[in-house]
């Protein structure tokens, strides 16, 4: 164990820190408004909703940490927001220990599925400039936010932005920390703060009694098994296998299932892989050297601690900064994530149309049999990979008649 805090304590760094911050930062002012708009349909208590975001932030703090420190590879961890989502079209008409029982069901098939190994091997069929293409894709929409944001809050935004350029220059390190600092005085100074009621208390988790029915299992645990597995550990593995870190899945889909299993009866939704906020984390802004970036893993769950612990008034403590502010923070954190993710996308010229047709796909924000964009990016993107993709054997052939006819 002293050797353990000996290793973070050297590879600890305030650029990790500052990512990992930002990862819980924009998970709490963005999905998480997903899960107050459930509560509203489930009709359920302030303390109950409370104990929902103690599940969540806890199972997503403890699973992220451990898997961090034990491959020392940056492994964010959330809660399935389109699995949320579900949550929001099937309540009232589901109780509460209905949706429990749900996330018991869904948390061991997933368990199940990331222990046998086949998750991984489904990886190893999507070509890397399909999978750049569909992250592409995912995370388009926060650089759009970026300025979509200044129609509302043009002075925030566009100081923000050249905060950013000066410290890309000055400080690339910190540069996220230097735009942080900014927006957050300029909005105080502008008056542009959210009017809330602070009070920090510790938040009590509730235990909600499972209930085992064919409605919940069909309607919630097989779309959320669904969801959970193309929404969100799918890109959550290729941003990672694209960030350089060649890490199975079989791991992180079993200790993330036990973590949902967990935290399920305090109302806790299924534990995945993050995708977008760990983008945040993988990258060199959160540190030069890739091997010292799984700080920002550990950072940032120990903010989801925090969060948990102080559920109900951290929240409250996040909504005091304008959404405006935080789609700045997302558009610019995440600016270097596209563009690599685009150049990856498009290196490769026999692979560029395919790569381009999965980004447009899951940037479309479509959604078809009730399956989400990124689900149908994979799919068309693979569709038209092998449709595209000439046969090994072609390339030889018209080099061999060249040959002769030289």
């Amino acid at each position: 164990m002293a050797t353990l805090f000996k290793t973070l304590k050297e590879d600890w760094s305030i650029s990790a820190t500052v990512a990992g911050f930002l990862a819980v930062l924009i998970s709490y002012s963005g999905p998480l408004i997903i899960f107050f708009q459930a509560a509203q349909q489930a009709q359920v208590s302030p303390t109950m909703m409370i104990s929902w975001i103690w599940g969540i932030s806890i199972g997503a703090a403890v699973a992220g940490i451990f898997l961090s420190i034990k491959f020392k590879v940056p492994v964010i961890t959330a809660w399935s927001a389109p699995g949320t989502a579900l949550l929001v079209t099937l309540f009232p008409n589901i109780s509460l220990n209905e949706a429990v029982a749900a996330y018991i069901t869904s948390a061991v098939v997933i368990f199940l599925i990331g222990i046998s190994g086949y998750f991984d091997k489904l990886l190893k069929w999507i070509p890397q400039s399909v999978a750049a293409g569909m992250m592409a894709g995912i995370l388009f929409q926060f650089g759009l936010g970026l300025f979509s944001a200044t129609n509302s809050m043009p002075i925030i935004v566009f100081s923000m932005l050249f905060v950013f350029l000066v410290a890309k220059r000055i400080s690339p390190r910190y540069s996220m920390l230097w735009v942080l600092i900014s927006g957050v005085a300029l909005s105080f100074g502008l008056g542009e703060m959210n009017a809330v009621s602070l009070d920090f208390q510790l938040a009590i988790p509730q235990f909600i009694t499972p209930e085992w029915t064919w409605h919940s299992t069909l309607n919630l645990a097989l779309p959320l098994i669904l969801v959970s597995l193309t929404g969100q550990f799918l890109p959550g593995m290729a941003i990672m296998k694209l960030s350089g870190y060649d890490m199975p899945a079989k791991p992180i889909i079993t200790t993330t299932s036990i973590a949902s299993l967990a935290v399920a009866c305090v109302g806790g939704i299924t534990i995945v892989l993050a995708s977008i906020t760990a983008a945040l984390c993988m990258g060199k802004d959160a540190h030069e050297l890739k091997e010292k970036r799984y700080i920002a893993g550990v950072a940032n769950g120990i903010f989801y601690i925090l969060g948990g612990l102080f559920a109900g008034s951290i929240v409250l403590l996040f909504s005091l900064l304008p959404k405006e502010l935080v789609a700045a923070l997302a558009g610019l954190a995440l600016l270097g994530a596209i563009s690599t993710n685009i150049a990856v996308a498009m290196k490769d010229e026999s692979q560029r149309d395919s790569a381009l047709i999965t980004f447009l796909a899951t940037a479309s924000g479509m959604h078809f049999l009730g399956l989400s964009s990124v689900f149908w990016g994979i799919v068309i993107g693979l569709f038209a990979h092998v449709i595209l993709t000439k046969r090994p054997t072609e390339p030889t052939t018209i080099s061999s008649t060249q040959s002769s006819k030289s």
